[in-house]
């Protein structure tokens, strides 16, 4: 019997199988950062227990707020680096070379195909885009990863949605997404993995299949996945060239982590591409979607670019091409926040950073901040912000406010008329 991606890299990680379908797989990463992380360091500590399985394979950074908005907020911070230090770990990355971990780490080459990686971060299931099992946990199964380098999980049922065709103009990643999780509902792939494929995805870049696998927590997803192709050698090549003599060495090598043809799921849905069109959020619900046309009366306060999910330099390009020679509206308050340190030096250089401030955008350090009303464009009681991040539950950016999720392209128009609205690059149906 043929096998998914996803039980492909369960049963090449395999360490135990206690009991009945509890499996405990080998840890190629643990990912940390300064808000999850400290209740496990802090709780290791008083168990005598303050080491790690191996340093090299353990990877954090200082990002959900960043710098430092408070006490609370330093102590957290300096939890962290001190105890980065005391077990010296390199990768390690603190303010001034941080940035969104889920941006950050696929640039710094920390993700390959086949690769099992835990984090105390729901959105952790990012970096299936690379065709590797990675799953936000709780701080327990977070100790013991840190501890043994190990973790347990129920072996995967796997959803596969197939999207097939191409994308109308103007109809990105997040639509796609957003559209999916519609259909699946948000508890309707609890406990399983969304593989994604089909010619869309075949033909997406490496970013549009990160903001793809990002969301799939939305959908109740443990990871979403991706199977790696050339597209995925390409993005890594800088990092695995020593490992291989060319790049099609590489693609053989890591093509082991795709789906067999008679793999089994646990269902499986066919997505038209060109049926496609812009949407966004309402409500309190991710899977509450309606097309950005319906919508055209909802006025906004502030619209937020930037996140895990579309911070990245191809997100950015695209909502500088809106903005560019337009204002928003004087009762908008823009910021965009480039989710790297490399996102941002790269949209310095193409004058993107330009466009967005003589927009009337603020543009802010890579940070997590305002996306879980945190710091960086928290809302008021009764605000409403059009935003590109993940999560639109009820205070998700601040008490009382209502947040939209949209697309980079969407977002950027609707900070152009204040009002939610399709961007001049959607060409049908567009406002």
């Amino acid at each position: 019997m043929g096998k998914t991606i996803a039980e492909k890299i369960f049963d090449s990680h395999r360490v135990d199988n206690p009991f009945g379908n509890i499996h405990v797989i080998r840890l190629d990463s643990v990912f940390c950062h300064e808000i999850t992380t400290p209740v496990a360091i802090n709780d290791l500590m008083d168990r005598g227990l303050d080491r790690v399985f191996d340093p090299t394979k353990i990877k954090a950074v200082i990002d959900h707020v960043t710098p430092a908005k408070d006490s609370k907020t330093a102590m957290q911070g300096k939890i962290l680096r001190d105890w980065a230090n005391r077990q010296n770990i390199k990768d390690f990355f603190d303010v001034g070379r941080n940035g969104v971990c889920h941006a950050l780490f696929p640039e710094k080459g920390f993700v390959r195909p086949g690769y099992t990686v835990i984090m105390g971060d729901s959105h952790t299931c990012t970096h299936g885009a690379f065709g590797a099992f990675a799953a936000g946990v709780g701080t327990t199964d977070l100790e013991v990863g840190i501890l043994k380098g190990v973790c347990a999980f129920h072996y995967p049922e796997s959803i596969k949605i197939e999207i097939k065709g191409s994308l109308p103009q103007g109809v990105y990643a997040k639509d796609v997404i957003l559209t999916i999780i519609g259909k699946l509902g948000v508890n309707g792939a609890t406990n399983k993995v969304i593989e994604f494929c089909g010619e869309v995805v075949d033909n997406m870049s490496m970013e549009a299949r990160m903001t793809l696998c990002n969301m799939a927590i939305e959908a109740g997803g443990t990871c979403g996945i991706c199977a790696p192709d050339m597209t995925t050698v390409d993005y890594l090549w800088k990092f695995i060239s020593d490992e291989f003599a060319s790049k099609e060495e590489a693609l053989e090598t890591y093509q082991e982590f795709t789906a067999d043809a008679d793999a089994t799921y646990a269902e499986t849905q066919v997505i038209d591409a060109g049926k496609l069109v812009p949407v966004a959020t309402f409500g309190f619900k991710p899977d509450q979607i309606k097309a950005i046309s319906e919508m055209t009366e909802e006025k906004v306060d502030q619209v937020y670019i930037g996140s895990c999910t579309n911070g990245r330099i191809e997100d950015l390009r695209v909502a500088a091409k809106v903005l560019e020679g337009k204002q928003i509206k004087d009762w908008v308050r823009g910021i965009v926040s480039p989710a790297s340190p490399a996102i941002y030096n790269t949209a310095l250089e193409e004058g993107i950073i330009k466009i967005f401030m003589d927009a009337g955008f603020c543009v802010t350090n890579p940070t997590c901040g305002a996306c879980l009303g945190m710091s960086n464009g928290v809302l008021a009681d009764g605000e409403i912000c059009a935003s590109t991040t993940n999560r639109n539950f009820n205070g998700r950016m601040g008490k009382g406010g209502t947040v939209h999720l949209m697309s980079p392209a969407s977002a950027a128009a609707t900070a152009i008329t204040g009002h939610i609205t399709n961007s001049e690059v959607y060409q049908e149906g567009g406002n």
